[in-house]
């Protein structure tokens, strides 16, 4: 769930708060210190270390550790009928590995990744959108898009979609990853370049019964193989950089407040398929409901407060993907 606050409104007075029309792009290139910038790290935090010299992250893969992420939340929720598409930068130095086991990043659902239920090798992975790489351990190597819906678990492992390619990352060489998701489509394609020239567009698919998904962090993802019953397991040293993740319109554009006959009304540019609620509250402490859950036009939307109280009161607009 997505909130847009509306700034104060005490007796007609009211403020407006700002947003941007159009598809929206998140770059990093680590010219300065990430976790000063948003970004936050989930389990250990000695895999990940930002390089002030190199303008990088420094990364160990391990998964003898538990799940851990560098992370940074994308302020939307990405679904099936959504544009987007991530870019980065990878280079590995070493790569140990034990039969199959993968390096990652992408897109993924925060509280899902976290939870303790998620598991790489029991398969309950839901929400996924991110590059794989399986050295070779003795299966031959494999470069993977990956895409998972909200219904793949430890009991369904079937819903997921991969184009890839049996090639290998060499050490020492900066590849340059590129995936993408077309609205409406149960696939996505990918591409990996190094020094401008395609290394492979990922040519082969397994194309699983894809249903929807949510997606709303970016992440370079170091899984657990821990429950893993075959010996699978991944130590890699590497740098990733250079994130150009394109992402579709926020869901709440060119908001603004009025009083209108003593009624206070929201009004914005809405999104299909998300739901919007007006909320009030007078000490930021609790939120309360004023209107009905309303279903996004693509066209203007107005939400009222039909009961406003005599004194002051704050309110923000709660987007949420049904």
């Amino acid at each position: 769930m997505k909130k847009i606050r509306l700034a104060p409104a005490l007796a007609g007075l009211f403020a407006v708060a700002a947003a941007h029309c159009g598809a929206t792009t998140f770059t990093e290139n680590f010219s300065t210190d990430p976790l000063q910038r948003g970004w936050g790290i989930f389990g250990d935090t000695n895999l990940f270390r930002w390089d002030a010299t190199r303008h990088d992250l420094a990364v160990t893969w391990d998964s003898s550790q538990p799940n851990s992420y560098f992370y940074h939340p994308l302020g939307n929720i990405l679904a099936r009928d959504d544009d987007f598409s991530v870019a980065f930068d990878l280079q590995l130095s070493d790569v140990a590995v034990t039969n199959s086991f993968e390096l990652a990043v992408g897109l993924l659902n925060y509280a899902e990744a976290t939870n303790a239920d998620f598991s790489r090798p029991m398969g309950s992975t839901p929400d996924l959108f991110e590059f794989d790489y399986f050295p070779d351990g003795g299966y031959g190597p494999s470069l993977d898009a990956t895409l998972s819906d909200t219904n793949v678990s430890a009991t369904n492992m079937n819903d997921f979609y991969f184009a890839y390619d049996n090639l290998p990352l060499a050490n020492g060489v900066t590849y340059h990853v590129v995936l993408a998701h077309a609205a409406g489509e149960p696939t996505l394609s990918g591409a990996i370049y190094t020094n401008g020239q395609v290394y492979t567009s990922l040519p082969k698919m397994y194309a699983g019964p894809i249903a929807d998904f949510r997606l709303d962090t970016l992440s370079v993802s170091s899984y657990s193989a821990a429950g893993d019953t075959y010996g699978d397991s991944i130590l890699a040293h590497g740098t990733v950089g250079n994130f150009v993740v394109t992402l579709p319109p926020p869901p709440v554009q060119d908001l603004g407040g009025v009083l209108t006959n003593r009624l206070w009304q929201a009004q914005f540019l809405s999104r299909s398929n998300w739901l919007y609620t007006l909320q009030r509250t007078a000490d930021f402490q609790s939120w309360t409901n004023v209107s009905a859950a309303t279903a996004g036009t693509a066209a203007n939307l107005v939400l009222q407060d039909a009961s406003p109280p005599p004194g002051r009161a704050f309110y923000r607009v709660s987007a949420a993907r049904p």
